[in-house]
């Protein structure tokens, strides 16, 4: 059977277990060869990236570990060069390494805040430079699918830090997509929803629901023909749901010359200036969703 990838190459980061495992798996089934891309700490840390290229191997694809760390840009570099060495080119970039420093900011150390950005935005930064002037200079085009959240649309108690990086990864996608569409390079955001580690807590039923191979279907849509030129766009998606997410503006209220703040005040209260306050879309019978945790 033919695959949506056939042919195609994509490298992912912190693809050695849970969403990033399971992106990595469904990119394979469709065809792709993978790197993929896990770091190894600790002293007798164990190799994540290898249980998920043997995982691909034993289904019959092809892949290839990286234990490139992506928070400095020669991490970026020798990303590009395995897939080079390996499969001769890059069609596919899946930014998805992330990790949690959870604090309300009063308690929030500077090695919290800076360790999130450097693997959130420094990552995503030097993952995507190098393979992006790739892409660029092939002329071949490509897709690239930055991983955000929720959380970075409507924060989170205790993740100022992560809300803001991934706030600015949306910020980073669609600059870069505009930066990309002359040369066919397609960019978009994926805030997925799922149960792993960090909801171990939650019941079976929504372990169920909100299981992680849930998500992959809208990736492959997102890097396959299926979604045609589209870009610059972010979906959500887990759960059985899937929809896009976008800042918009208020239609907003025009002001006579010589307004103030009274004249203000009124207009809100008459609802010209701001949206009406509605409930978030990824609230289930059990409470908010405790969506990405990578």
């Amino acid at each position: 059977m033919v695959g949506h990838l056939d042919s195609k190459v994509a490298v992912i980061t912190g693809a050695g277990a849970g969403l990033g495992q399971s992106y990595a798996m469904a990119l394979a089934r469709e065809g792709a060869s993978i790197v993929v891309n896990d770091i190894a700490t600790g002293q007798h840390a164990s190799f994540a990236a290898d249980e998920t290229v043997q995982l691909i191997k034993d289904q019959g694809g092809n892949a290839v570990e990286s234990y490139a760390d992506i928070t400095a840009i020669a991490g970026g570099e020798s990303l590009l060069e395995t897939a080079l060495d390996r499969f001769g080119r890059v069609d596919i970039l899946v930014n998805n390494a992330g990790i949690l420093r959870d604090s309300s900011l009063v308690k929030m150390e500077e090695n919290q805040w800076d360790a999130v950005m450097q693997v959130h935005l420094k990552g995503l930064y030097s993952a995507t430079r190098p393979i992006f002037s790739w892409m660029k200079e092939s002329g071949g085009g490509g897709v690239i699918v930055n991983c955000t959240s929720t959380v970075g649309l409507r924060g989170n108690f205790g993740q100022t830090n992560y809300a803001a990086a991934k706030s600015g990864v949306i910020g980073f996608s669609s600059s870069l997509a505009l930066e990309g569409k002359k040369y066919g390079i397609r960019v978009w955001c994926l805030g997925p929803a799922a149960a792993t580690s960090m909801t171990a807590h939650m019941p079976d039923d929504y372990k169920k629901v909100f299981h992680i191979d849930r998500v992959a279907p809208a990736l492959v849509y997102m890097v396959s023909n299926l979604s045609g030129e589209q870009t610059g766009k972010t979906l959500l998606a887990g759960g059985g749901w899937v929809g896009e997410a976008r800042f918009e503006v208020h239609s907003g209220y025009v002001p006579n010359e010589n307004f103030d703040a009274q004249d203000l005040a009124r207009a809100v209260a008459e609802g010209k200036v701001m949206f009406p306050e509605r409930n978030p879309r990824f609230v289930t019978a059990y409470g908010p969703v405790n969506e990405n945790r990578e």
